[in-house]
């Protein structure tokens, strides 16, 4: 998992329940934020009251079918004007300042690109309107970092969907910005191409980069980002560490594997204790429910030794992303 930059939002450290309101904090210190966005086109209501800021390394931006993720990236890239609130990058209103342009790039999910241009001429092109001084230099080397050396030449319009997915990445990189945003950008990509871009994003990453990718597919999101932003209905249900969401789910059991030299005994041990609320014992495997993760974590080494067993794993099994997902998605 890349980045360890600060993500603000309902499931900071300190917060009783995953979806409560964010703490305060000050917008101006953060890369990239957005403070009480709204987006609303008539009756319809896009983004509802989004407060959170994102901090260099790799966030995912996660939510089911018409959650407001597309309009929420267009929103932080300048393309959409908030109904009310704000959008700010270094503390300042994107719309009021075009300057901020030069640090952000946006790679959207439908594809922007002429079917006739190459893939090098949409890169020069990117280029030169972001007025680089030396276009075909900027164009060769995007044209390295996606991978699309081979086929530059070739006309986008018969690129397969992965290969237009690389070359839209390049031109939104052609400037060098600080602040990347991508929306669902490993669509139509197979395996080998997945790696070399989650290998491209996390190597930006490591170097500070502020990369906010939208993806339906956890696994994407679970293996390159550490951080999410969860969003349910145009609304921010949470936001922060996976796993730190997870733990502050105080309604729904935590489960555990164990592995120990005496299953049995320890089993007869743990039963009686307040925080465990289900022993399992298995073939050469030990599965236990607790009410919180914290509690039972400390007090299991306690009860091994107490009861002369050798632990040799403790595993939790269901602090996945899909398993917040759903818990968020579904309650």
């Amino acid at each position: 998992m890349s980045g360890s930059g600060p993500l603000w939002g309902p499931a900071t450290e300190g917060a009783p329940d995953p979806r409560s309101t964010p703490p305060a904090f000050d917008p101006a210190a953060a890369p990239l934020a957005a403070v009480h966005a709204a987006r609303w086109y008539g009756n319809v209501v896009a983004v509802n009251d989004v407060t959170f800021a994102v901090g260099p390394g790799v966030t995912g931006l996660l939510g089911p079918n018409g959650a407001g993720k597309s309009t929420l990236l267009h929103m932080l890239s300048g393309l959409l004007a908030p109904s009310s609130g704000a959008v700010l990058i270094e503390g300042r209103p994107i719309r009021e300042h075009p300057d901020v342009y030069r640090r952000l790039a946006l790679a959207p999910e439908r594809d922007a690109a002429y079917g006739f241009l190459t893939g090098r001429e949409f890169a020069v092109l990117s280029a030169r309107l972001a007025r680089l001084p030396d276009p075909d230099a900027a164009a060769r080397r995007v044209l390295a970092m996606v991978d699309m050396e081979d086929a530059a030449d070739r006309p986008i319009g018969g690129y397969s969907k992965g290969m237009r997915q690389r070359i839209k990445l390049g031109a939104a990189l052609v400037h060098d910005p600080r602040i990347l945003l991508l929306d669902e950008p490993f669509n139509g990509m197979d395996p080998r191409q997945r790696l070399h871009m989650m290998t491209l994003l996390d190597g930006m990453a490591r170097e500070g980069r502020v990369i906010l990718f939208s993806s339906h597919i956890l696994e994407e999101v679970e293996r390159l980002a550490q951080r999410v932003l969860v969003m349910l209905a145009g609304r921010l249900a949470a936001a922060g560490d996976y796993r730190a969401i997870r733990r502050l789910m105080t309604d729904r059991p935590h489960t555990f594997s164990l592995r120990t030299s005496d299953d049995r005994a320890i089993a007869a041990r743990l039963v009686h204790e307040e925080v465990v609320l289900g022993v399992q014992v298995g073939d050469g495997e030990l599965d236990v429910r607790a009410a919180d993760y914290g509690t039972f974590t400390r007090l299991v080494a306690r009860v091994a030794a107490e009861a002369g067993v050798s632990l040799y794993e403790l595993r939790p099994t269901d602090e996945t992303l899909e398993s917040v997902f759903s818990y968020l998605v579904n309650r």
